[in-house]
């Protein structure tokens, strides 16, 4: 008769046994891909171009660039304005400048022209005088505001320039006495000088921005096109 093993030998020999793995799967090359078996996306209507950046991001803390301005007189603005209080570094020293005519329309094209040039070609009537600020209409509309250097004893130009004066410290409006029989300008304050916010002045300096705003209307030549439609010389043609 045979003799039972301990249990704890049986467990042991349990333990010692070699534990059968199942071999790896064999893997088997996939079916080439044909043109039968690729299944192709249908096209969804969806594109990207729509969503494309159109305009250069804003970087923040950092204002965008001023562009071109318009130049017109404090009064000429028809509404209530600011001057920048930094006379010295955003009122320019006095300007020449001309008023060009365009074709096909009534209105003339402003143009700074060096001086000397304008004295050689030009009556002195057709020439202008003027410092040039920049200024804001209420919520940063800006433009290049004409401050008058020349007849200070003219009324229009004496009140023109007080007018400026007063608008580098609060929101004045300019507005013409004409119809009343007065040739001066009536300087008219704000009701509330907190009405508006103070102007947020773009980060270009005065001589920039003047660059910008009289791209290609610079006369500095005896053969500039301005000039010699002022004087009725023969233009080159390009």
């Amino acid at each position: 008769m045979a003799k039972l093993k301990p249990n704890s030998l049986v467990e042991n020999e349990q333990a010692a046994a070699p534990v059968a793995v199942n071999p790896e799967p064999t893997t088997t090359n996939p079916e080439p891909a044909t043109e039968a078996n690729v299944s192709v996306p249908k096209p969804s209507g969806f594109s990207l171009e729509k969503f494309k950046v159109k305009r250069a991001p804003m970087i923040a803390g950092v204002d965008p660039l001023q562009a071109s301005l318009t130049v017109m007189k404090i009064a000429d603005a028809e509404d209530l304005v600011r001057l920048h209080p930094d006379e010295e570094n955003y009122w320019s020293v006095p300007l020449c400048l001309v008023s060009v005519p365009i074709k096909g329309t009534k209105k003339e094209n402003l143009h700074l022209i060096d001086e000397d040039i304008a004295l050689a070609h030009l009556p002195s009537k057709r020439i202008k005088r003027f410092r040039l600020a920049l200024a804001s209409k209420p919520f940063d509309v800006f433009f290049l505001c004409e401050i008058p250097v020349v007849n200070l004893d003219n009324k229009f130009n004496e009140t023109a320039l007080e007018g400026c004066e007063r608008a580098k410290t609060t929101w004045v409006q300019v507005v013409s006495r004409k119809d009343q029989g007065h040739d001066d300008y009536q300087i008219i304050p704000a009701k509330d000088p907190k009405a508006f916010p103070e102007p947020k002045w773009p980060p270009q300096s005065l001589e920039e921005l003047i660059r910008v705003t009289f791209k290609d209307r610079m006369i500095d030549c005896d053969d500039h096109p301005g000039l010699l439609r002022l004087i009725g010389g023969k233009q080159k043609l390009s």
